[in-house]
């Protein structure tokens, strides 16, 4: 017995003692190599990254390295590059944040109130729903597809789908367009002026188009003008967009949207308003605004909101956005002392209505020159910005006898046109050295002629798009209510509400 057991106990301390000669043999082996870790910035370099924050600054410049060992060769690779690439700075993202609740309150309840005020009383609340849509409509088009087609990259016309969904658009600043600023934040700002883009048009309109029929066509309308009028102005490989594409077929500048957002929506304004033809009774019946104190309250919004609109377009909060901010106040107050100095003059009142419509209209000319000119840009610009739309808005209106029910035309679509003019002849790399980048041989030399060919190609897109959505539009559903609906007013016709319910004591 015991000699069976010691026969079988053989073999297996064989076995044991051949594992444990793999295991030592195995222990002994070299292991590979461990990588090295991933240098560090230097302390210059970390240094070189807050003052790129603090000037807005690109922070991914590959930056000097630091010290070098005996033989001279750097310690730290050469081209490392700064530790806040790809980071959201807190003072920029801070102050686009506020633009964007700016921009947005100058839809609601700035523009809202300002329209709404200049309705009469039985239309009061259509406006107000039509703002309402808008904000609502364009914010689903634009998650959808609108952000992707105005600012991903693609072609001189639009861009591509990639960001659809706002799909990877998130807190990482996107550097086409910003250092400093997260995607997401830049997304929501550029919403807000496509939100307000489309209901400036509802002025032209107002009192005389159906709610179904304003759906249908302003959603067509941002994807044939708005859309790839955007992306040829501010988008990184846009045809207009003469700041930042060495290769734009248009050289031309626009801070903040005098033809993306003034011109598009007040020439198509007028297209739009002259195929509805005018409101009935309108040239025989008082068609007065129903409430100045409305309008006043709204003008105010509309001027506070104003400086999101442009002293954010510098996507920063730095010395740019501050002089926008500068130049916005100048042209706003003097515009709005000359339009009712001139009512004054050939009227013998000055008007509220003259004061508010003053102020927009400054306000207007003054947004796409506002990061590009100096204050005295500003003043000339304002002095023009009341007297050229004062004209529009009383002597062009009279002579042609169309029915802009709000003066969407003679305000945002002259003082637009205007505005991208005078951008031309008034700006200076003084106010931004940008215009350094790629326009240094036009500036102040032939930059006026690249503006008129942004503005002839805006007015075709505008026109022709405005033209061929309306037509479509009214065979599918018709634009106007029936006459006794628009007797009525839209407040009940559309909505089934009223604005303001009188009750008397019985």
């Amino acid at each position: 017995m015991h000699s069976v057991l010691r026969a079988l106990r053989k073999p297996a301390l064989l076995a044991v003692a051949g594992l444990l000669l793999k295991l030592t043999t195995f222990a002994q082996t070299p292991a590979a190599p461990a990588a090295p870790p991933k240098p560090e910035p230097t302390l210059e370099q970390r240094v070189a990254g807050l003052e790129a924050y603090l000037t807005n600054s690109d922070p991914s410049a590959p930056l000097k390295v630091g010290p070098k060992d005996k033989d001279g060769n750097p310690t730290i690779p050469a081209g490392l590059t700064t530790a806040a690439v790809g980071t959201a700075g807190p003072g920029h993202n801070a102050w686009q944040m506020t633009s964007s609740a700016l921009v947005l309150f100058m839809t609601l309840p700035g523009l809202a109130l300002f329209y709404g005020g200049l309705m009469r009383r039985k239309n009061v609340l259509s406006v107000m729903a039509q703002c309402l849509l808008l904000a609502g409509l364009v914010t689903i088009l634009w998650w959808a597809a609108g952000y992707s087609l105005v600012f991903h990259s693609g072609n001189s016309i639009l861009g591509s789908l990639d960001f659809a969904f706002l799909k990877d658009v998130g807190s990482a600043p996107n550097t086409d367009y910003a250092a400093w600023v997260s995607q997401n934040v830049f997304s929501m700002y550029q919403l807000m002026f496509a939100i307000i883009t489309p209901a400036l048009i509802v002025g032209a309109i107002a009192e005389r188009m159906k709610f179904s029929a304003i759906f249908l066509f302003m959603t067509l309308w941002m994807f044939v003008v708005y859309f790839p009028l955007a992306h040829m102005v501010w988008g990184i490989d846009g045809l207009m967009n003469g700041v930042w594409n060495a290769k734009a077929a248009i050289k031309a500048i626009d801070f903040a949207g005098g033809t993306v957002v003034h011109m598009s929506s007040g020439w198509s304004a007028l297209v739009l308003c002259l195929i509805l033809g005018p409101r009935l009774g309108f040239g025989k019946t008082p068609m007065p605004p129903h409430s100045m104190v409305l309008c006043m309250v709204g003008t105010g919004m509309l001027w506070v909101g104003w400086y999101g609109f442009n002293a954010g377009s510098a996507v920063a909060a730095d010395g740019i956005a501050a002089n926008a901010f500068m130049t916005t106040t100048l042209a706003a107050a003097v515009a709005s002392f000359v339009w009712p100095m001139l009512e004054w003059f050939t009227r013998g009142k000055p008007s509220i209505l003259g004061f508010c419509s003053g102020a927009v209209a400054g306000l207007v000319v003054i947004t796409p020159a506002c990061g590009f000119v100096t204050a005295s840009g500003a003043v000339i610009i304002g002095i023009l910005a009341g007297v050229v739309p004062f004209l529009a808005c009383t002597k062009l209106k009279a002579m042609f006898k169309y029915d802009d029910a709000l003066d969407t035309f003679g305000v945002h679509a002259v003082g637009g046109t205007l505005g991208a003019l005078m951008t031309g002849f008034l700006a200076t790399a003084d106010a931004n050295g940008n215009l350094n980048t790629n326009l240094k041989d036009i500036v102040g030399k032939t930059l006026w002629l690249e503006q008129l060919k942004a503005i002839g190609l805006t007015l075709v897109l505008a026109i022709v798009g405005t033209v061929v959505i309306a037509y479509l539009v009214k065979a599918v559903l018709g634009l106007r209510p029936d006459p006794e609906a628009e007797m009525q007013g839209l407040d009940l016709a559309d909505h089934g509400e009223e604005g303001y319910i009188l009750e008397t004591k019985g």
